[in-house]
């Protein structure tokens, strides 16, 4: 799906946050989280969760190091919680403790790399 700029979140690169901006609003959050999987959930307009399941360790374990390699390329760290069959993530803009454009990019650049 296009945003107003005319790229997918997914073909966006994060731009690093430097602080000193507000997070996004729910207004602003809403559009972009239209973007992402059912996987993803906004909570509290502070931070997007998904939770993907897996048939086993060491599938969950290798979407995680998937997905942690896109992170270091986009130098955007998420929290992933890997456990048997499951890999919890979670993803917000730290500087600014909150949502910001970039952890949308993050979040549909990890649905892409997760796509059967």
């Amino acid at each position: 799906m296009e945003s107003a700029a005319g790229l997918c979140l997914a073909d966006k690169s994060c731009v690093p946050c430097q602080g000193g901006v507000p997070p996004l609003t729910a207004a602003e959050i809403e559009p972009l989280a239209s973007e992402l999987s059912g996987a993803w959930t906004v909570v509290d307009d502070h931070h997007l969760e998904a939770s993907f399941s897996f048939e086993d360790f060491a599938s969950a374990l290798a979407a995680a190091n998937q997905l942690g390699a896109v992170a270091e390329e986009q130098w955007h760290h998420p929290d992933l919680l890997v456990s048997w069959g499951a890999l919890k993530v979670t993803v917000w803009t730290h500087k600014i403790d909150g949502l910001s454009e970039a952890d949308f990019v993050l979040a549909a650049k990890f649905d892409r790399a997760l796509a059967p």
